[in-house]
Parts: structure tokens; sequence; C-alpha cells
């Protein structure tokens, strides 16, 4: 089990401070949301990509992926009935791809809620086949590159899109592709009715990447949530991918955010080892 953390916590920060400290808390991974770099992925050139990717490893660190895929974009969609519309999406996910392995990444995390809320009038069953139309269109760039697109459910008061487990899987076997698998996240799974232990197990064999945080959107061991249980299922179940740390609350401050929720994992991972 890897440690990894979300890079917009450090948003007033240039990079290769972030990295520094970053890998100076003990963290191995860095989660990489592309707003944070330019208002569009294809504006971070080639040469940039590469910087970024040196000044990372020279901290010690990977690049784990890319996550909020869609955020500050305009004129993007998964599920709209406009199909220029999810034609230029799919395009843009396959740029997605091509920066995240340019960085040494191999995970997308497809969250972006508002981009994939249904529109007025879409059933289900059409939003789906729209999303999965969005997403086969991409994946032989995602294959090509050895990058992996993992699709995030979100609570229902973020998306009223894939806001179960189950109903990610559902789109899986819609893509049906190798490289388009779960991602869970628990404050996402905190509002389904099985508990997170419970659906680790159910999906093991399907999910890619975790993310960790709490209901009261801080870091792990910075709300009520007992870790203990999720990180023993983790174990249980073998997952031996990245368990990255996103928060949405920055008022604690990164640097305290950031080393109470390293300190708490490992302290929770020795305890259930």
């Amino acid at each position: 089990m890897k440690f990894a953390i979300c890079q917009e916590l450090f948003v007033d920060w240039d990079w290769e401070r972030q990295c520094k400290f970053i890998a100076d808390v003990g963290y191995t991974g860095i989660e990489v949301a592309p707003f944070t770099l330019a208002d569009r992925v294809t504006d971070v050139t080639a040469e940039q990509r590469q910087t970024l990717r040196k000044q990372a490893e020279a901290a010690g660190l990977e690049v784990v992926g890319l996550h909020w895929l869609l955020a500050k974009t305009e004129g993007l969609h998964l599920t709209t009935a406009d199909a220029g519309v999810r034609s230029k999406t799919a395009d843009y996910i396959a740029e997605l791809a091509h920066a995240c392995a340019d960085l040494g990444g191999e995970v997308l995390v497809f969250g972006s809620p508002q981009q994939r809320n249904l529109e007025e009038g879409m059933s289900r069953e059409q939003a789906l086949a729209n999303a999965a139309e969005v997403f086969r269109k991409a994946m032989p760039v995602l294959s090509d590159r050895n990058v992996k697109l993992c699709m995030e459910p979100l609570t229902p008061k973020e998306t009223n899109f894939i806001t179960t487990c189950a109903e990610g899987v559902e789109l899986m076997g819609l893509v049906d592709h190798p490289n388009f698998i779960l991602h869970q996240d628990v404050k996402a799974m905190l509002s389904e009715s099985d508990s997170i232990p419970e659906l680790i197990h159910r999906h093991a064999k399907v999910t890619g990447h975790f993310h960790v945080n709490d209901s009261n959107l801080l870091g792990p061991g910075m709300g009520e949530t007992d870790f203990a249980p999720i990180f023993k299922a983790l174990l249980e179940t073998e997952y031996d991918g990245w368990v990255s740390v996103e928060v949405f609350d920055y008022k604690p401050g990164a640097e305290l955010i950031a080393r109470e929720s390293f300190r708490y994992m490992q302290e929770t991972l020795n305890a259930v080892s």
C-alpha cells in the first residue's frame, strides 16, 4: 500500500516546493489536478511536463496520475445529448492520458460532477450509453499509453450520475475495456447503505485507485470516521495500489493536513497489520 496526496491542497505553492514538502512528510506519490498547471492540460508543453516529472522524481516522488479531470474547462460534458460535445470530451480525455503518461502517471480519476450530471429530461439509460460512448472512444489512447481510467462514484449531493460503486461497475460493463476500472473514495462511500469494508471486499477485483478523506471534508484522522476497518479491509483484499489523500476543506492549512493525515494513516495501518 502506497501513500500519496492530491496536490491542489497546496494551491499557492510552486511545484518544486510542493514535491519537496510532500516527500519530506513521508508520502511517495503526488496526484495532480490539471487545473493547477493550466486551464487546459493541452496548454502544458512537452518540455514543461518533462520538467515537472524530473522535479517530482528528484524529490523522491512518483506522479500517481490526474484527477479533477474536467474542472475549470468549458464545452466538455460526459452525458450530454450533444454528440459534438461528447466527441470533444473523449478527445480531451485522450489528451489527459497523454499528459498523465508524460508526467509518469498511470491513473486518471474521473470525478468532475458538474460535467457528468444528467441534462433535464435525459433518462439514466441514455446517460449511461452516452458516457460509455465517450469512454470507449478514448480507450485506444489510454491503452497505448498504459493509463487506466478510474470511474469515481460520488455522493448524491454532488451529482446525479454514478453515485454508488455498483453503478460504477455497471458502467464498466458497458465500456468493457481492461483500462476502465473503478475508483473508491471514502467520503463518497459513506453515503452508501453498505459499509465501506463491505464495498471494498465486494469490488476488490475491479478497484484500481483509492481516495481517503472524511465526511467533514478533511483528511483521514481529522473527522469521525474510523479508518481501522477500512485499512483492514484493504489489507485483507491485498490492495497494493495508491491510497491518496484528497481533502476539500483547506482551512487548517496544507502542512497540518498533510502531516496529520500521514501520521494517522501510518498509525492505523500499523495497528491493523
